[in-house]
Parts: C-alpha cells; sequence; structure tokens
C-alpha cells in the first residue's frame, strides 16, 4: 500500500486548483481597476468612494481577499511543509500563519463595509 506523504487535509490537484482559479482572479480584479483608473485620469476621493460605495465593488473586494488569502495559504503552507521538519514547530507556525489570515480578512471586511 502507497502512504501519502501529505496531511490529509491538503491534496496536491486540489491545491494547484486553488492557486490558479485565485490568481485568475487576483488578476481580473487588477485589470478591471487599472482600466478603471486609466478611465477616469481626473480620479480623486469622491470617484473612490462611490466606486466603494456600491454592493458588487464591495462583494467583488471580499471575494479578491478571499482569494488571496486562499492563494497566500497554500503557498505558505506548501513551503512549511518542504522546509519545517520538526512537526510542533511547523504546527506552530501553521496555527500562527492561519490566525494571521484570519485577521487579515476580519479587517479587510471592516474597511471594505465601512465605506
Amino acid at each position: 500500500m502507497v502512504k501519502s506523504v501529505l496531511s490529509v487535509s491538503h491534496q496536491g490537484l486540489r491545491d494547484w486548483v486553488i492557486q490558479r482559479i485565485s490568481a485568475l482572479i487576483i488578476g481580473i480584479y487588477t485589470l478591471a481597476l487599472a482600466y478603471f483608473f486609466f478611465a477616469h485620469p481626473q480620479f480623486g476621493y469622491t470617484q473612490w468612494h462611490s466606486l466603494f460605495s456600491t454592493t458588487w465593488m464591495k462583494v467583488a473586494t471580499l471575494v479578491v481577499v478571499i482569494s488571496l488569502l486562499c492563494h497566500a495559504w497554500v503557498g505558505i503552507w506548501t513551503v512549511l511543509t518542504d522546509y519545517v521538519k520538526p512537526a510542533a514547530l511547523r504546527f506552530i507556525l501553521d496555527v500562527s500563519i492561519y490566525l494571521t489570515l484570519l485577521a487579515c480578512f476580519i479587517w479587510a471586511s471592516l474597511i471594505v463595509w465601512s465605506v
């Protein structure tokens, strides 16, 4: 019987798909914002506020934040799995990074929905 060297919670194909889809979402959002900035050369606070006051932009921004955090989690988990061999240290780093990413999501949500 072949024994998996990965933990049960991470499968290579799933992680690969998460990385690719999240990168695509982040890229599309970045291109859309770049287009908006170039289409509005006199961009100021009022345009910025009106853009991010709409519900669809808030939802799109949170989708991108979630995509960014998932992208980061898969990448960091892969690096830690490859280079940090002591299980206890890897667990401590995994939990601390997970909590940091969760705090970033909460903070981003508060910022986006406060506009």
